[in-house]
C-alpha cells in the first residue's frame, strides 16, 4: 500500500506487475487523502460503528477514493497501456486541495446502500472525468454512472438495528475533517478477501514529477 505522511506520498517498491501470462487483476485507480484526515474519519467511523448494526465498515487502510474501476479481470496488455497514459497525465496536472466535510449516504438515508464522507474540490471532478476518458481510450469499458466524488466508509448490509446509526449520521451531516494536498495517483490491484480485501499498489504517479514510483 501507498500511505500519505505530512501530505507528501512516500515512494513505494512495487513486488511485482502482472505479465502477459499472468491471469487478469481486479484494479481501479484512485488517490488517497492526507494522515490527519484518514486520521479524523477512522475515528468517526469508530465513532458509528455498533454491533450488529448491519454495516460493513471500511478499515483505515483501505481508505482511497476511487477515480475509476476498471473491472475485476483486466489484463496485462490494457494495464501497460493505461500506466503510460496515466504517467504523461500525471506529469501535465498540478497538485490541489481537497477538503473532506459531512457525512451521508448514497441513495439516502432511509435506505442506504454506501456510508460516505463528502468531498469538496473544484479539480477533483475534472480529474475523475480525464481519469475516465483515458482509461476509455486505452480499451476500457465507460462508466454509464454519473460520478459523484466521495469516500467509502461503509457499506450497508441490513437495516435492522440501523436506526442508531442513521441518526447518528443525521448528527454528523456538517462534520469538518480537513484539508488534503492531493500530490498523486495510484493504481491499485484489489485483492478480495473475505472480512475486506486487500488493496496493492502497483504504481503511484506524482503530479507535476518525472516518473511514477513503482
Amino acid at each position: 500500500m501507498v500511505h500519505w505522511a505530512e501530505g507528501h506520498a512516500r515512494e513505494h517498491a512495487r513486488d511485482d506487475f502482472p505479465s502477459h501470462g499472468h491471469p487478469g487483476v481486479r484494479a481501479f485507480v484512485a488517490i488517497r487523502m492526507g494522515a490527519q484526515v484518514e486520521d479524523s474519519v477512522a475515528a468517526t467511523i469508530a465513532e458509528l460503528s455498533r454491533p450488529r448494526d448491519g454495516v460493513r465498515w471500511v478499515r483505515r487502510e483501505n481508505l482511497h477514493v476511487t477515480l475509476k474501476f476498471l473491472g475485476p479481470s483486466v489484463d496485462a496488455h490494457r494495464l501497460e497501456h493505461l500506466t503510460a497514459a496515466l504517467h504523461d497525465f500525471a506529469l501535465e496536472t498540478d497538485p490541489f486541495e481537497l477538503a473532506a466535510e459531512g457525512v451521508g449516504a448514497f441513495p439516502n438515508l432511509q435506505r442506504p446502500r454506501t456510508i460516505w464522507v463528502g468531498l469538496h474540490s473544484a479539480e477533483l471532478g475534472a480529474l475523475a472525468s480525464r481519469v475516465e476518458a483515458l482509461s476509455v481510450e486505452c480499451g476500457f469499458e465507460r462508466d454509464s454512472r454519473r460520478w459523484t466524488g466521495h469516500l467509502t466508509i461503509g457499506r450497508v448490509r441490513n437495516l435492522r438495528g440501523f436506526s442508531k446509526t442513521r441518526q447518528a449520521i443525521l448528527e454528523m451531516k456538517d462534520r469538518e475533517f480537513g484539508s488534503s494536498r492531493i500530490e498523486s495517483l495510484t493504481l491499485y490491484r484489489s485483492h478480495p478477501g473475505k472480512e475486506a480485501a486487500r488493496h496493492e499498489a502497483l504504481a503511484t504517479y506524482l503530479f507535476g514529477k518525472h516518473g511514477s514510483t513503482d
